[in-house]
């Protein structure tokens, strides 16, 4: 069988974190009732003139400096035509050949590997409407109904360079690109809500070709788990195909997340297709460089550079770093627990093992979990002082999230204080020892287990309060 190479570039479109619309001062509000949030200009009435909003170069220069791109000094806008019934205007106004941001790069690490994939250009646009359809996807709807609130949203479409190479490494591109642009603040990136969304094309070729394979479009993916699924499934459909004897035909595809497949929408449209022309009622974009400086000086510190600070602050390993910085809410919310901390890594283990496990199940963000850093901070603390054994630890945790007191609260409460009185755990020792002679000669024979079994019964003895590493010593020496 044939061994093919996919080939995967994302355009990814970001809603930017504006009050106002792009062209007109319509609020920009999520969720409100379909057809509230729109005027003359934005619903495409005949005379009505767009107005630009300055905070939309703003963010994009942002978004541009933060992804390493250069930033154009003159770029202006240009009138994307096509009918489709959410775009009222019968055309968008977008950015063709002179776009505000040209290069960048976003670095990614898969398996260990870590690999630089390119961006082509970040454009500024504004969005369409939305389409409410009547069953799951376009294809199997009877009706849809249009919603023009969207309409005129500011976005930024940023396009990647045909870099990645499995779905793996398109989804680890995206989830770089969501954390960004949540540092900088510039997108909400709830991709629940749309206001982050991509189009995916990919392509298959053989091993060893020098050209790329026919690409496929997938439109508006909106969670990593929806790319990730649909790359897979299209690369094997375009296998399949290709095997067959078929070519693969260019075309915009939708993915069926109930049925897990991509769908066909319509051919693939070519940029002649558009009849891009120069937007007649907005003058062009001229930036200097007091602009751009202004701008670049409200850089916050980005995923990159403060992963390598916990890395170089805290010792830790790369792969927890790099989980904590993945959301700007979790790596403020460890950067104000390891404050009072006394174990950096400790406050790690938390967020990255219960902490999550705990957020998973209830479906909610670190930004709506209840326990206060300092609280965090306080129950490591607890077990780095060896008040509490890792057990007692979790029976602490879990008291944690249902009451707002304080773990040295909740301890004295429950009375869970770790023993770690000599005196109290030699006398457990010595009763066990004398309780178990089979397992003492285990021991003193080589068995290791035999140890771990006594441990354990003391430690049922003192209803886990026993300081384990205590008690392991004790044992030890008693059985020497």
């Amino acid at each position: 069988m044939t061994r093919y190479i996919t080939v995967i570039g994302l355009e990814v479109h970001a809603e930017l974190k504006t009050k106002t619309k792009a062209f007109c001062s319509c609020s920009t509000e999520f969720g409100s009732t379909p057809n509230t949030h729109v005027c003359p200009v934005c619903l495409g009435m005949p005379g009505a003139l767009p107005v630009l909003n300055k905070q939309v170069v703003d963010f994009a220069i942002k978004a541009g400096l933060a992804l390493n791109c250069d930033i154009q000094k003159y770029n202006k806008f240009d009138r994307k035509n096509y009918f489709y019934p959410d775009l009222a205007k019968n055309y968008q106004i977008s950015q063709f050949d002179k776009p505000i941001c040209l290069g960048g790069h976003i670095d990614i690490v898969v398996e260990g590997e870590h690999k630089r994939i390119g961006i082509t250009r970040i454009h500024m646009e504004e969005d369409a409407g939305k389409l409410n359809h009547s069953g799951a996807t376009i294809s199997t709807s009877d009706s849809s109904a249009v919603d023009y609130n969207r309409a005129g949203v500011p976005l930024i479409e940023i396009v990647s360079e045909p870099d990645m190479r499995s779905a793996a490494e398109a989804r680890a591109y995206m989830e770089n690109l969501k954390a960004i642009l949540e540092y900088t603040d510039v997108c909400d990136c709830k991709m629940q809500e749309g206001s982050l969304r991509c189009d995916a094309n990919i392509s298959i070729m053989p091993e060893g070709a020098k050209e790329f394979g026919t690409r496929a479009e997938i439109k508006n993916l909106n969670s990593f788990r929806a790319l990730e699924r649909a790359i897979n499934y299209e690369v094997e459909r375009q296998k399949e195909i290709l095997e067959d004897g078929g070519h693969v035909v260019q075309e915009t595809r939708t993915w069926d997340e109930a049925n897990g497949v991509t769908l066909s929408m319509r051919s693939k449209e070519e940029a002649h297709d558009y009849r891009y022309f120069p937007e007649p009622d907005l003058v062009p974009v001229q930036l200097d460089d007091a602009w751009i400086e202004r701008i670049r000086a409200t850089l916050p510190e980005l995923p990159a550079q403060r992963q390598a600070r916990l890395m170089s602050e805290h010792g830790l390993p790369e792969y927890d770093a790099s989980q904590i910085v993945s959301t700007k809410a979790m790596a403020e919310y460890f950067d104000e627990a390891v404050k009072t901390a006394k174990d950096s890594k400790g406050v790690s283990n938390w967020l990255l093992g219960d902490v999550s496990a705990y957020m998973n199940n209830e479906g909610i963000t670190i930004s709506e979990f209840k326990v206060a850093p300092a609280h965090l901070a306080e129950l490591v603390n607890l077990t780095k002082d060896g008040v509490l054994s890792s057990k007692l630890a979790k029976k602490v945790f879990a008291e944690m999230l249902k009451s707002d007191e304080s773990p040295k609260a909740l301890v004295k409460k429950l009375g869970l204080e770790q023993v770690s009185d000599e005196g109290a755990i030699l006398k457990l020792v010595e009763e066990t020892i004398a309780e178990n002679p089979q397992s003492v000669i285990d021991y003193k024979n080589g068995k290791d287990k035999a140890i771990g079994f006594l441990v354990g019964q003391i430690m049922k003895k003192s209803r886990g309060k026993a300081n384990p590493g205590m008690v392991t010593k004790m044992l030890k020496e008693k059985m020497v």
